[in-house]
């Protein structure tokens, strides 16, 4: 076992570390990097296993700071512009002290999240032993990790513990649209005919994110159909004196696409926040089963081996 870091170790951890800048679409190095490195370089594993984190679990953290904090930039944007007049409050936006405070924010938050990585890198490259902050050491204690290796201490990262970590991050990922689809399938892909666990973590995640990205896609399309229906049908796009050809027919019709595009697009959430309990069941030892969708992979799962033992 290689204790100090190759050249091929520092390649694929200053890779996978960099495709955290692609913001989300990179999330397929990391794991190829880990199924390349494992029981080669605990350094290479270690470090392409943070940079999946960083880019699932940090990305998701992210992602819920950046939305609490337009949420209270927002508060203190209305509050402080609520002395001035409309048109003032218009021409005096970027005066605000709230929208100054919130654009020093936003771009402190996208700056940390880009610099972070480039540093990573910069120090795998170095050979140094680089560890995100707060996540860093904890998934060390997690996979039993240590450059320096003791004699009493096993050869390899705890297999199980790096199995749990790619599926979790497969869970997290739900909240990179599209893209993160790829973390999951990349999982079953390289490692779906060596662990069961993953196998089965990986097929339910890719099936749960699937879904939730068409019912988004359908929540947007019934909304956006039903409230330029509904303008249409109000006579609101063809000037104050049109009429629409739909009549009250038009307006019931649009009005319940409308409704119901919205209601979809209101639970989304509620599926991203099923998903992120869910990577934090499996990084706790459960075998977790999304509702109705664990059950129905389960089967097909079982059919599949089934029909693989089957003598030709």
């Amino acid at each position: 076992m290689n204790t100090s870091p190759t050249t091929e170790d520092r390649t694929w951890a200053v890779v996978s570390h960099l495709s955290s800048l692609a913001f989300g679409m990179g999330i397929v190095l990391p794991i190829i990097g880990w199924s390349d490195q494992r029981r080669k370089s605990n350094f290479g594993t270690f470090q392409n296993l943070q940079a999946l984190g960083y880019q699932s679990l940090g990305y998701t953290i992210w992602l819920l700071s950046y939305l609490v904090i337009v949420i209270l930039a927002s508060i203190i944007v209305i509050a402080t512009s609520g002395s001035g007049g409309a048109s003032r409050a218009n021409a005096d936006a970027f005066r605000n002290p709230g929208m100054i405070i919130f654009l020093v924010i936003v771009l402190g938050m996208f700056a940390l999240y880009f610099i972070l990585p480039i540093i990573a890198a910069i120090a795998c490259a170095r050979g140094k032993d680089f560890r995100y902050p707060i996540m860093g050491d904890r998934l060390a204690r997690y996979l039993g990790y240590s450059l320096v290796q003791n004699p009493d201490e096993p050869a390899w990262l705890i297999e199980d513990h790096e199995f749990r970590w790619v599926a979790a991050m497969g869970h997290f990922s739900v909240l990179i649209m599209i893209w993160g689809m790829l973390a999951p399938l990349t999982a079953w892909v390289l490692y779906g005919k060596r662990s069961f666990f993953l196998k089965f973590q990986s097929i339910q995640t890719l099936v749960y994110q699937a879904g939730v990205t068409i019912l988004y896609f359908v929540g947007t399309s019934l909304y956006l159909v039903g409230l330029f229906g509904l303008l249409a049908s109000m006579g609101q796009l063809g000037g104050a004196n049109s009429a629409s050809s739909f009549g009250i027919l038009g307006i019931v019709i649009f009005g319940v696409l409308l409704f119901l595009g919205g209601l979809i697009i209101l639970l989304i959430p509620l599926f991203h926040i099923l998903g992120q309990w869910a990577g934090y069941r499996v990084l706790k030892g459960d075998n977790y089963n999304y509702p109705l969708v664990g059950r129905l992979v389960n089967k097909w799962i079982s059919k599949q081996s089934v029909s693989e033992e089957k003598p030709a």
